[in-house]
C-alpha cells in the first residue's frame, strides 16, 4: 500500500451500500484514505432512503453520483470491498479483496435501512483500524 491507502467500495447499483460505506470511510478517516465507489450496473441516483439514513448519523451522501466500477479503479485500489457483486469484480494479484454480505437497501423503508447502515459503519470502523496506524 502506498502512503495513503486507496479503498474501493463496490455494489451493484452504486446507489446504497457502497455510497454509505464510502461516506463513512471518508468521514471517519478524516481524509487519511482515498475513497472510491462504483457499481457493476450503476443506478440513476443515490437511494433517497440511504441518504436520509446517513443524514441521521451526520453524514451527507446526497451529492454522490452512481458510477461504473472500472477495471482501472480496481487496479489502482489497495483494498476492494464488494457488496453483492463480487463475481463481476476483476481480480488483480496483490490486492486485498473482501466481500461484505449486506442486504440491498433498495426499496426498503428507513427502519430496515438503519440496521444496514449501522453494520456498514461497524465494518468501516474495523477496516480503518486495520489500515491506519494508531
Amino acid at each position: 500500500m502506498g502512503e495513503k491507502p486507496r479503498v474501493l467500495f463496490v455494489c451493484i447499483h452504486n446507489a446504497g451500500r457502497s455510497q454509505m460505506a464510502a461516506g463513512y470511510a471518508s468521514a471517519l478517516s478524516g481524509g487519511a484514505i482515498e475513497v472510491r465507489s462504483g457499481g457493476s450496473e450503476p443506478g440513476n441516483e443515490i437511494n433517497p432512503v440511504a441518504i436520509a439514513a446517513m443524514a441521521e448519523d451526520g453524514i451527507d451522501i446526497s451529492q454522490g453520483v452512481p458510477q461504473l466500477m472500472t477495471t482501472e479503479a480496481v487496479r489502482d485500489s489497495d483494498v476492494v470491498i464488494t457488496m453483492g457483486c463480487g463475481d463481476v469484480c476483476p481480480i488483480f494479484p496483490g490486492k486485498r479483496y473482501e466481500d461484505w454480505e449486506l442486504t440491498d437497501p433498495s426499496g426498503l423503508p428507513i427502519d430496515q435501512v438503519r440496521p444496514i447502515r449501522d453494520e456498514i459503519k461497524t465494518r468501516v470502523h474495523a477496516l480503518l483500524a486495520e489500515l491506519l496506524p494508531a
